[in-house]
């Protein structure tokens, strides 16, 4: 059976995109997403924070670095990833990470909330980026 592999998710930077290259020459940022869920438990209404790791690449992946900042509001449409690794010392490690095709800029709230401050994001027809890297 073939599987599916698709993430959407909504929420706000926890830090400043982090952008590097690979050795041959490609963009890659890293970022921290929150996602929170309000739901009612009894009388009371409880919030649930999801702490995601997201990677770009990339075209867009420079413009999340120059444009983005924490605290700023994106949609990412991506797919799931586990990466596995080995420490120096001979252990395993892995880690879920979501690998966007596509980041969309929300816009700013005007009343002052969302924090981040930074360079405001352009607000035209390429806000929403294409990922052109597939791994």
């Amino acid at each position: 059976m073939a599987g599916f592999n698709k993430v959407v998710l909504l929420g706000n930077l926890t830090r400043n995109p982090e952008l590097r290259y690979t050795p041959n020459g490609t963009p890659v940022a890293s970022m921290g997403l929150a996602v929170s869920r309000r739901y009612k438990q009894g009388d009371e209404l409880k919030e649930e924070v999801c702490f995601v790791d997201i990677v770009v690449f990339g075209k867009q992946a420079e413009h999340c670095g120059q444009y983005l900042s924490k605290g700023n509001g994106i949609i990412v449409d991506g797919r799931l990833q586990q990466r596995r690794w080995e420490t120096e010392d001979g252990q395993k490690r892995s880690k879920h990470e979501v690998v966007a095709q596509t980041v969309t800029f929300m816009p700013k709230r005007q009343d002052g909330g969302g924090g981040g401050g930074g360079a405001e994001a352009p607000m035209h027809d390429d806000v929403a980026y294409e990922s052109d890297e597939h791994i």
